[in-house]
């Protein structure tokens, strides 16, 4: 389960996230960047957070550490910005929180050069779930320490919005021709051959298991939330046994970013 942490003081806003996530301390005397369950996108966007952030978790990819986070909406009190101070008064209770990065950078491919195998990995892993928000137009990585970390999965997992559809997510190709990592000639076929077997019934039911039942409750057609739990369980696993064939890498997108020197090969390091 991941442990919980109450928010005592709202920081700033991210205005670059479309949910509007706030930069928050903890009273563990952390910083972590809260993610709130009265944003527009809803709860869902949180439990793909948690599903997702701790499935990459669990096959090696780095993500930030994930949290419960108490939020009493008093905090809001004090915050001169109305949009803000609405949505910290709608997310009283039980949010998410991600361990903030302090100095992290924002990923550039024309400034850091990933290996095929990291790539592959990477790109397997957006495959399986169906991440549709890690292009070039908005990697949503961040290089901290000269590593790569995975940051944004809320746009993962779109089929668990229509739930008579889920089923049909298993065998659904991916076309990461406008992948962020596209260009390092990621190596699929050792991703899938790696990472595919780790996704068995157990591990993503260990994951779901860290969604809240709260953020779960009273979904149309399910009894209760380990039902909801288990179409995670089996539309991934599912998944995650073909994904590597149903992966395409095209050309990008006519409108993409210019070709550079870099662009294709990627240079050595951070440009100095």
């Amino acid at each position: 389960m991941l442990r919980e942490v109450a928010a005592t003081r709202y920081v700033t806003p991210l205005r670059e996230g479309g949910s509007l996530p706030g930069i928050v301390e903890g009273d563990d005397l952390g910083t972590y960047v809260m993610k709130f369950t009265g944003a527009g996108q809803g709860r869902k966007t949180l439990v793909a957070e948690v599903v997702c952030g701790r499935l990459a978790q669990r096959l090696g990819l780095r993500v930030p550490e994930l949290v419960r986070m108490q939020l009493d909406p008093v905090i809001g009190l004090a915050e001169p910005d109305e949009e803000v101070q609405q949505l910290l008064k709608a997310s009283g209770g039980l949010n998410l929180g991600m361990d903030f990065l302090p100095g992290s950078l924002g990923f550039d491919p024309l400034a850091y050069q990933v290996a095929a195998a990291e790539a592959g990995r990477v790109v397997w892993f957006d495959a399986l779930v169906g991440n549709v928000d890690r292009s070039w137009r908005n990697p949503n990585l961040l290089v901290w320490h000269g590593d790569l970390w995975l940051i944004d999965h809320g746009a993962t997992m779109i089929w668990h919005h229509n739930w008579p559809a889920a089923a049909q997510a298993a065998e659904k190709p991916y076309d990461a021709s406008d992948h962020v990592l596209a260009p390092f000639a990621p190596d699929l076929a050792a991703a899938a051959s790696d990472l595919a077997p780790l996704v068995t019934a157990d591990l993503v039911a260990a994951c779901a298991a860290d969604v809240p039942d709260e953020w779960l409750a009273d979904e149309p057609g399910f009894a209760s939330p380990d039902e909801v739990r288990a179409v995670y369980v089996e539309v991934l696993t599912a998944r995650a046994r073909t994904v590597g064939s149903r992966i395409t890498v095209g050309a990008p997108s006519s409108d993409g970013p210019s070709r550079a020197p870099g662009w294709l090969t990627g240079l050595k390091g951070p440009r100095r």
